[in-house]
């Protein structure tokens, strides 16, 4: 809301009443954001150490009972996290996948398709060396073993 016209009582000359219209601002100015933030940053600190002070003793004389159950609720909490991220990547890899045999070209494809064809060259060239090499291992294992 603006300014809006209010009526406001002066004192006027030698000590008479005056009326007067004076501008206002309604509503009042609000405090700033900041105050209200330390304000609230205080109660907050004031309320933890309160609580700290008055439940202390009630953790440290029950914590032989909590640990237990924190720690199986840690592992069993984990798990499942675990359980379920595994479950995502799975169905995740399952969808590449499938979408790359289907031929919708998923982001990596061109990667997958390079290295299957360098591995299937290794091997080609692998297979040659063999074939054309593989006389001259075999005739020396005949000239280390005489009687074979």
């Amino acid at each position: 809301m603006g300014c809006q016209v209010g009526v406001v009582r002066l004192m006027g000359g030698w000590g008479r009443p005056c009326t007067k219209l004076l501008p206002t601002r309604w509503p009042p100015n609000p405090p700033h954001p900041g105050s209200i933030l330390l304000l609230l940053t205080g109660l907050t600190v004031t309320a933890t150490v309160l609580c700290i002070i008055f439940f202390t003793p009630l953790i440290l004389f029950t914590s032989p009972i909590w640990f237990p159950i924190g720690a199986f609720l840690f592992v069993v909490t984990a798990g499942f996290m675990s359980l379920c991220g595994f479950g995502v990547a799975l169905v995740a890899g399952l969808s590449w996948i499938y979408r790359y045999f289907r031929g919708m070209h998923p982001p990596g494809s061109d990667r997958f398709d390079y290295a299957r064809s360098r591995i299937y060259d290794t091997a080609s060239h692998v297979k040659d060396y063999a074939t054309q090499y593989g006389g001259y291992l075999q005739s020396k294992e005949k000239d280390a073993a005489p009687g074979a």
